[in-house]
């Protein structure tokens, strides 16, 4: 017995050991956006914890950090640039703020549908034009995937028919230069300000309507402040999964693979899981009561739209103009 007590006592320490190395090997990341979970966002969060947990065994965990906890997409933009956070997934539109070219995928009435969106974001010309804008425009960040939370709409408190019930309106949107020459072409006024303030500025009468997609409208309640939903469509919802270059430069041949794979994950599922998710909403908003304008006459829109897409994008510059002509291609 006595023997056997050095053995045994020897092996439980290299037990121990071999669990503290492992332990070591295990490495914490944090993904960061500023919608709740039951969003589109969260879908593709979970998409990429889930495939970066398997292509690594458990060596490269994902913490979710949702509903702005670290900030709105702008600061979050910041953040990545800075290597302070690892991952976000951010709108193209609120990209702009880092990158204005980005702005083009936020021109109205660019895409024709749905099937159109989803199409567009899929395809390899365009996330390699997208990709190639990024590196060439900003700097601390990579893109590494596409994601949508469908396509935007106008809420209020009044129902939206067509682009005369805009005038004089003062409508939130998000700080884009193609925003800021849409809307008061339509005859509204623009107002700029986060995310987080959207709710409080509805209910005071500080902006008249706001506009976003469904989901987006029913999980954070603005509703409940803007009961009434005009199904417009005038632009996609489209979102960029980023790396911070921080981490990229740290990171292995192999692990950028896994990344790679992983955030190939999101473009491939999320968006088409985020348009499930946009008819989902719409019911449960019917049935709670809320008022859902859909027969808008779109071509009041588009017809005073359809002459700033090539005007817009080429005063953006020429990474804009070459994504606009690639998702205009796809049919």
């Amino acid at each position: 017995m006595r023997h056997r007590a050095p053995f045994i006592g020897g092996l439980l320490a290299a037990l121990l050991l071999a669990v503290g190395a492992h332990a070591q090997d295990v490495k914490h990341f944090r993904f960061a956006y500023d919608q709740p979970r039951n969003t589109g966002y969260s879908i593709a969060g979970d998409l990429f914890a889930d495939k970066l947990k398997e292509l690594s065994k458990g060596t490269m965990i994902i913490d979710q950090y949702p509903g702005a906890q670290l900030g709105q997409e702008p600061q979050l933009l910041q953040l990545v640039k800075a290597g302070d956070i690892d991952f976000a997934i951010i709108s193209s539109a609120n990209t702009a703020t880092i990158s204005p070219q980005a702005g083009v995928m936020s021109l109205h009435f660019l895409f024709r549908n749905d099937a159109h969106v989803l199409k567009a974001l899929a395809d390899p010309q365009v996330f390699e034009a997208i990709k190639t804008m990024i590196d060439e425009t900003a700097q601390g960040l990579h893109v590494i995937g596409t994601g949508s939370q469908g396509v935007r709409h106008i809420y209020s408190k009044k129902e939206v028919h067509n682009v005369a019930d805009l005038k004089g309106m003062k409508v939130r949107v998000q700080a884009t230069a193609t925003e800021d020459t849409m809307f008061p072409a339509y005859g509204a006024q623009t107002v700029h300000m986060p995310f987080g303030s959207v709710y409080t500025s509805l209910q005071t009468g500080v902006v008249d309507a706001a506009e976003n997609s469904i989901n987006v409208y029913l999980v954070n309640k603005h509703y409940e402040v803007a009961p009434v939903l005009s199904i417009t469509e005038h632009e996609a919802n489209n979102a960029l999964v980023y790396v911070s270059d921080k981490l990229w430069q740290s990171l292995s041949a192999e692990q950028r693979q896994w990344v790679l794979t992983a955030a190939a994950e999101i473009s491939s599922k999320e968006p088409a899981a985020a348009f499930e998710l946009e008819k989902s909403a719409a019911k449960k908003l019917k049935s709670m009561g809320v008022k859902i304008v859909e027969d808008v006459d779109k071509k009041s829109f588009d017809e005073i739209a359809d002459p700033y897409l090539d005007k817009l994008a080429k005063e953006l510059g020429p990474h804009a103009e070459k994504i606009k002509n690639l998702i205009r291609a796809i049919n």
